[in-house]
C-alpha cells in the first residue's frame, strides 16, 4: 500500500510542479505554438522554396529584355570542293581556272575573334511574360501564407490535444490518489476488525484500474507532445513546456457575428487570397501568350577580326536592326492560350468551393462553440455532484456505516465526469481554433 501511495503522491507532485511552471509564465502559449508553426513547420519551408523558384523565373524573364553579349575565339582549318561553289571561273584565254568536275581547295587556315551583341528594342511579349512571372511570385508568396495558416491551425489543435492529455493525466492522478486512500482505509478497518476482506479486494481492483488508466493517459500525453514537436518543427527530444493548461484557456462569452465572420472568411482567408493570386497570374500568362503576336524589334552588332593567321587579322563587322513578326506557328499559340484559360477556370471553381467551405467552416465552428459552452455548464454541474457524491460515500465508508462499494461507484462516476469535462473543454478550444482558421485569424490567437 505504501508503494501505491508513494507512486500516486509522486505523480501528483510532478503535476503540481508543472502547473507552477505554467503559472510563472514559462513555456509556450497556444498563440505562440500557432505562430511558431507558421514560421518553421516543414510545409511552410517547402512552400518557401517555391518562392525562390518563382523569383528565379522572374529574373529569367527580365533577362530577356536586357542586352545579350556572346564572345568567341576560333582557330580552324578547312578544305572545300570547288564544284560546290557553282562558279566557272576562266582565264583570259577562256580556259577554266578550276576543274569543272571539282577540285580540292585548301586547307585554308582561319583565325576569328568575334563578339555579338543583341538588344531588344520593342518586345511587348517579353514584358508581358516578365509581369506574368512577377504575378506567379506573388501567388507563391500567398501560398506560403496559406500553408502557414494551415500549419498554425494544425499546431494549435495539437496544443489543445496535449492540454487535454495533461488534464487527463491530472484527473487520473487524482483518481489514483483517492483509490489509494480507499485501499488504506479498507486495510485499516480490516486490521481493526471492523472491515471485511471484500472491501480490500474491491479497493485493490479499483486502484489497479485507475493505475491502468493513468498509464494510458501518460502514453497519450507523451504521444501528443511528440506530434506537437513535429508540427512545430522542433526536434522530437526538444524540451517543451505548455504555458496554458486546458482549464486556463479562455472560454469567451461573446462570439463574433456570423454574417461578419462569413464575409471576412470569404475575403481574407489565406487560401482564398492564394487562389486569387493564382488566378491573376493565370490571366497574365494568357495575356503574355497573346502578346507574342506583336512585332519584335531588336538591334544586332557583330564585330571581330578574321584572317589566315594571328599576324594578319582584319576587322569586320555587321550591324543592323531586325523586325520579326510571327505569322503562323501551327496553332500552338492558340492551344497554349486554351490551356491557360482551362487552368484559370479550374482556379475559379476552386475559389468558389473554398469560399463555400469557408462559410461552412465558420457556421460549423460557431455551432460547436455554442454547443460546447452549453455542454460545459452541464458537465461542471455534473462534476460538482460527482465530487459531492464521492465525499459523502467516503465519509460513510470511513465511519464504518457502509462498505466501499458505494465509494467505488461514486469514484467511477467522478472519473467519467472529469473525462467528460476535459472533453468539453477540449471541444470548445478546438472549435475556437477552427473559427480562427475559418476567418483567417489563427495566427492572431493570443
Amino acid at each position: 500500500m505504501k508503494s501505491c501511495l508513494s507512486l500516486a503522491g509522486g505523480l501528483l507532485a510532478l503535476a503540481v510542479h508543472s502547473t507552477s511552471l505554467a503559472a510563472q509564465g514559462a513555456g509556450l502559449s497556444l498563440g505562440d505554438a500557432a505562430r511558431l508553426a507558421a514560421r518553421q513547420s516543414g510545409a511552410v519551408e517547402i512552400a518557401r522554396t517555391r518562392i525562390d523558384a518563382a523569383e528565379a523565373r522572374t529574373r529569367q524573364r527580365r533577362g530577356a529584355m536586357l542586352p545579350e553579349l556572346v564572345a568567341g575565339i576560333q582557330q580552324a582549318s578547312r578544305t572545300t570542293n570547288s564544284a560546290t561553289f557553282g562558279f566557272a571561273f576562266r582565264d583570259a584565254t577562256g580556259k577554266p581556272l578550276l576543274d569543272p568536275n571539282g577540285q580540292l581547295i585548301g586547307p585554308v587556315p582561319t583565325v576569328d575573334l568575334r563578339y555579338r551583341v543583341t538588344q531588344p528594342l520593342f518586345d511587348p511579349a517579353s514584358i508581358a511574360k516578365w509581369r506574368a512571372a512577377q504575378a506567379a511570385t506573388t501567388a507563391a508568396r500567398a501560398d506560403v501564407n496559406a500553408q502557414a495558416d494551415a500549419a498554425a491551425a494544425g499546431a494549435a489543435t495539437l496544443y489543445v490535444r496535449v492540454a487535454r492529455a495533461e488534464a487527463q493525466v491530472a484527473a487520473r492522478l487524482a483518481d489514483s490518489s483517492l483509490a489509494a486512500e480507499l485501499l488504506g482505509i479498507a486495510r485499516d478497518q480490516l486490521s481493526a476488525g471492523v472491515g471485511i476482506a471484500l472491501d480490500v479486494t474491491r479497493a485493490q481492483s479499483q486502484l489497479s484500474a485507475t493505475r491502468g488508466q493513468l498509464i494510458g493517459a501518460r502514453t497519450e500525453r507523451d504521444r501528443t507532445r511528440l506530434e506537437l514537436r513535429r508540427a512545430l518543427g522542433l526536434a522530437l527530444d526538444a524540451p517543451l513546456e505548455l504555458r496554458d493548461s486546458l482549464a486556463s484557456l479562455p472560454v469567451d462569452s461573446v462570439f463574433p457575428d456570423e454574417a461578419e465572420a462569413v464575409n471576412r472568411a470569404s475575403a481574407s482567408r489565406a487560401d482564398v487570397r492564394a487562389l486569387l493570386a493564382q488566378g491573376a497570374a493565370q490571366q497574365k500568362s494568357v495575356a503574355a501568350i497573346r502578346w507574342e503576336r506583336t512585332p519584335q524589334l531588336g538591334f544586332v552588332v557583330d564585330h571581330g577580326s578574321i584572317g589566315k593567321s594571328w599576324d594578319h587579322l582584319l576587322p569586320t563587322y555587321t550591324w543592323g536592326v531586325q523586325l520579326s513578326v510571327g505569322l503562323f506557328d501551327g496553332f500552338r499559340r492558340v492551344s497554349r492560350v486554351q490551356e491557360q484559360l482551362a487552368g484559370a477556370h479550374e482556379i475559379d471553381a476552386k475559389l468558389r468551393d473554398v469560399r463555400a467551405q469557408s462559410a461552412l467552416d465558420v457556421r460549423g465552428a460557431l455551432l460547436e462553440l455554442h454547443g460546447s459552452r452549453e455542454q460545459l455548464a452541464v458537465v461542471r454541474e455534473r462534476l460538482a455532484f460527482a465530487e459531492q457524491e464521492v465525499e459523502q460515500a467516503r465519509e460513510r465508508f470511513r465511519a464504518g456505516v457502509a462498505g466501499n462499494a458505494d465509494v467505488i461507484s461514486a469514484l467511477l462516476s467522478l472519473n467519467q465526469a472529469r473525462t467528460v469535462r476535459n472533453d468539453a473543454l477540449a471541444a470548445y478550444q478546438t472549435a475556437r481554433v477552427s473559427l480562427a482558421r475559418a476567418i483567417g485569424a489563427v495566427q492572431e490567437i493570443p
